[in-house]
């Protein structure tokens, strides 16, 4: 579980996060939506201290992330997985090198051990015999599988993606929401996706956070969501017309 208490983040004059404060549970896809500008990606960023709150708290299984110094986080971050926007790869290794690239960096497994961890992973994201190739010989929904596949190989506790579905086909997206499911719910951590896919929301949100203009403006369940009367909340999620027809058969 992570909890997360009076959030506050400003950059300069623009107060980005006004004092925002939820939890996230274990063995829950844990969503996190809003309109572009709302706060969202910083939030994110805070909760895994690529951003340092001005004020609030954020607890890592009752420990408080926030007070640590770099020395301290590390037995946490080493639980932490990440996948990034553009999968963030690294273009001139293979893709069992990008997988096994966390474990060079925090383990002394061996280098057969590392192999049969990447070998699991890319099994486990159904891309099973890619290892040599390198980033530019894969697909987007390839790339994403591959950033998830790095982002589990340390079996973390907590797993956190940012626009896992931005730049791919609605039929890609449904199968990365699925994975991250998947993998959620049979490893039983806590998941927090950042997203403005309203498939993914209808789709895996256990647990969905609303931000607008930087504040919590809401949370419950997908099936919650369905039936808010939240005008800021109805106006995000009905905008499109597939939604629009959606609340409309409810």
């Amino acid at each position: 579980m992570i909890e997360i208490k009076d959030i506050n983040k400003t950059f300069g004059d623009k107060h980005v996060l006004k004092g925002i404060s939820a939890i996230f549970n274990q063995g829950m896809s844990n969503l996190i939506i809003g309109g572009s500008g709302s706060g969202k990606t910083t939030l994110l960023k805070c909760i895994v201290g690529l951003h340092e709150p001005e004020k609030g708290e954020v607890l890592y299984s009752n420990q408080n992330f926030t007070t640590m110094d770099f020395e301290e986080r590390i037995p946490i971050r080493k639980e932490i997985g990440m996948l990034f926007q553009n999968s963030a790869l690294f273009d001139s290794m293979t893709v069992e090198e990008n997988i096994i690239f966390p474990l060079n960096l925090f383990t002394a497994m061996s280098k057969a051990e590392k192999v049969d961890r990447a070998n699991y992973c890319l099994e486990r994201v159904n891309l099973k015999g890619t290892n040599k190739l390198f980033p530019a010989e894969l697909s987007g929904g390839m790339k994403k599988r591959v950033g998830i596949a790095r982002a589990i190989t340390m079996q973390p506790k907590y797993l956190f993606c940012d626009e896992p579905n931005s730049g791919l086909d609605p039929k890609t997206s449904i199968v990365i929401d699925e994975l991250i499911k998947d993998i959620t719910d049979e490893n039983n951590i806590t998941t927090v996706v950042v997203t403005h896919d309203m498939n993914s929301v209808m789709g895996i949100g256990d647990n969905i956070l609303f931000l607008h203009n930087g504040e919590k403006w809401w949370q419950g369940t997908n099936n919650e969501i369905a039936h808010t009367d939240n005008p800021e909340l109805n106006s995000f999620v009905f905008a499109s017309k597939f939604m629009r027809a959606a609340k409309e058969k409810l």
